[in-house]
């Protein structure tokens, strides 16, 4: 048995090593958020650095609509992630939302084309049509919501770059 064991061993490790390969290469689904929607890591480039957040992801018509209403709170590190199957110039609706927003839109190759901050809106039902509207004024193709002051906190700015992945546009 002595004779064998380094036999034994490159075989253990060429086993493992395939393993690793296989469970990188075949991942399961992506991971669920207690909202029900598909979560992902993203990355931020910067000229100050690389950031990650981790995003819920809408991209049906009724997760669009919905986004962040009725939540109180957001997690820091974390917001949600719009993609729109076509260009966009519309505007964000913040009717029921009660955390206070920061809005990166972007276009398809995820360069950030404007940023805007937004007040939560909670009126009642009768005067809900108050709430404001917020254009960004350009076409893009996915917006991204954290908690007001994030982007300014990491230095994000117009012209910097959201690494969503081939996940994205699929």
């Amino acid at each position: 048995m002595k004779r064998y064991w380094p036999v034994l061993l490159f075989a253990a490790v060429l086993l493992a090593g395939g393993g690793f390969y296989l469970l990188r290469t075949f991942k399961g689904p992506a991971p669920v958020s207690p909202f029900g929607l598909e979560q992902r890591v993203i990355v931020i480039d910067t000229p100050k650095g690389a950031y990650r957040l981790v995003v819920e992801v809408a991209r049906r018509p009724d997760e669009l609509e919905r986004g962040l209403m009725f939540r109180s709170e957001m997690a820091p590190d974390h917001g949600m992630v719009f993609l729109f199957p076509e260009p966009s110039a519309g505007g964000f609706w913040m009717k029921n939302t009660k955390i206070p927003l920061s809005i990166a839109f972007f276009d398809r190759k995820g360069v950030i084309l404007r940023i805007l901050q937004m007040k939560p809106c909670t009126m009642p039902p009768e005067r809900a049509d108050d709430c404001p509207v917020y254009y960004p004024g350009v076409t893009y193709s996915g917006a991204l919501e954290v908690n007001q002051g994030w982007f300014a906190a990491h230095g994000v700015r117009e012209g910097d770059r959201i690494e969503l992945g081939s996940w994205a546009w699929r």
